[in-house]
């Protein structure tokens, strides 16, 4: 398999200048650049630009996916907004990261998975994690402890210190984990949080506030109307001063009177987590493998019942000499064998293969077949 690395920046806050845009022309030849966005996909070489940088000075926003099994996400935000004493707590190894630059936090999220499946364009997109940002921006902070849970199972494979395991608390627990947001879910799934362990994490988790239907216009009149002229002249002057996508949807917060989930101090240990999510797991497997014998069970035993039907089946696809029939003729045999041997009448199966190997013994395809498949 080649190379393959995708690279995707985008401007949030404010369009990138034309001057702005010739610097970026400098780290890449080949990219596609816009006022607000960055993207390059590589099969061969590698990206000059140093993505942390990029991110500090030009953009709000970076996906980074190769074939390796590297999946980052990179978001930056007003810090008044999200202090960075607030994302500290959610900070795991190299996982995990944030920092300050002069007027904005940088959170640098990592999920890598070499032996993973991976499908090219399959998670190339920011579309559907974009909405993480505005969330963090409104004081819902479920997908940084997302972050914290998909660093958490990296650093069980990495480590094997049970001490340390036991040492390591949870961040606070945001309420609303077992009722994620669509972005938050894309987060999860992107950073390949663990579904045991998300569940597992939940049970800490009160619920969120309830999701309210879209606000009509007549009801943003009214609510509108309601707000003191200090508030609205405050609202239309940062209006004015320029792009500030948090805007929106702190003035609907400040209309409807809704917060973002309330969060919990964490109580319980890396250890308890990721012990009680491996139980969980171990016994859902084991349900599912009952189930899945239950269903076996049964349709052999269905098929055990229809097994005339079946033979006349087979005796069918014999008849056209096709060598893709003969193929369809044994994978019933092969059901079939696996049926008898389940009721108890395997003896019987085998006396009719018998006769039917020798009726067709002149036929070389078939009983080629018959003898890969150990059918006797």
């Amino acid at each position: 398999m080649s190379e393959y690395q995708y690279f995707e920046f985008q401007a949030l806050e404010r369009p990138l200048g034309r001057e702005e845009q010739e610097q970026l022309r400098g780290l890449s030849t080949r990219a596609r650049i816009t006022a607000t966005s960055f993207t390059n996909t590589y099969h061969w070489g590698n990206f000059r630009g140093e993505p942390r940088r990029m991110v500090e000075r030009y953009f709000d926003a970076h996906l980074y996916v190769t074939n390796g099994g590297t999946h980052r996400l990179m978001l930056r935000l007003p810090e008044q907004r999200l202090p960075l004493r607030t994302v500290q707590p959610y900070c795991l190894d190299e996982r995990v990261e944030a920092w300050n630059t002069r007027t904005h936090i940088v959170l640098d999220l990592t999920s890598e998975d070499e032996g993973g499946d991976w499908a090219e364009g399959a998670d190339d997109s920011l579309t559907a994690l974009i909405g993480v940002r505005d969330e963090l921006t409104a004081g819902d902070l479920r997908s940084l402890y997302l972050a914290w849970l998909s660093a958490l199972s990296a650093w069980e494979l990495q480590d094997d210190d049970e001490e340390e395991y036991q040492a390591v608390t949870e961040p606070p627990v945001p309420a609303g984990l077992a009722d994620l947001t669509a972005p938050q879910q894309a987060l999860a799934d992107y950073l390949r949080v663990d579904a045991d362990l998300l569940t597992i994490a939940a049970q800490s988790s009160p619920a969120g506030p309830e999701h309210t239907a879209k606000p009509t216009k007549k009801e943003l009149q009214r609510l509108i109307a309601a707000l003191s002229a200090k508030e609205k002249d405050g609202f239309l002057l940062r209006l004015a001063l320029g792009p500030e996508p948090q805007l929106h949807t702190e003035l609907l917060h400040r209309l409807r009177g809704t917060t973002a989930p309330a969060t919990h101090p964490g109580s319980r240990t890396a250890a308890h987590l990721l012990d009680a999510a491996y139980t969980r797991r171990t016994e859902r497997r084991r349900r599912e493998q009952r189930r899945q014998a239950e269903a076996r069970a049964q349709h052999l035993t269905a098929l055990a019942n229809d097994a005339e039907s079946v033979w006349r089946q087979v005796e069918a696809h014999i008849a056209t000499k096709q060598t893709n029939a003969y193929d369809r003729a044994v994978t019933l045999l092969r059901d079939l064998r696996d049926a008898c041997d389940h009721v108890g009448s395997g003896a019987n199966f085998r006396q009719r293969i018998t006769r039917l190997r020798e009726t067709y013994q002149r036929r070389p395809g078939l009983i080629h077949r018959l003898n890969t498949h150990n059918l006797r």
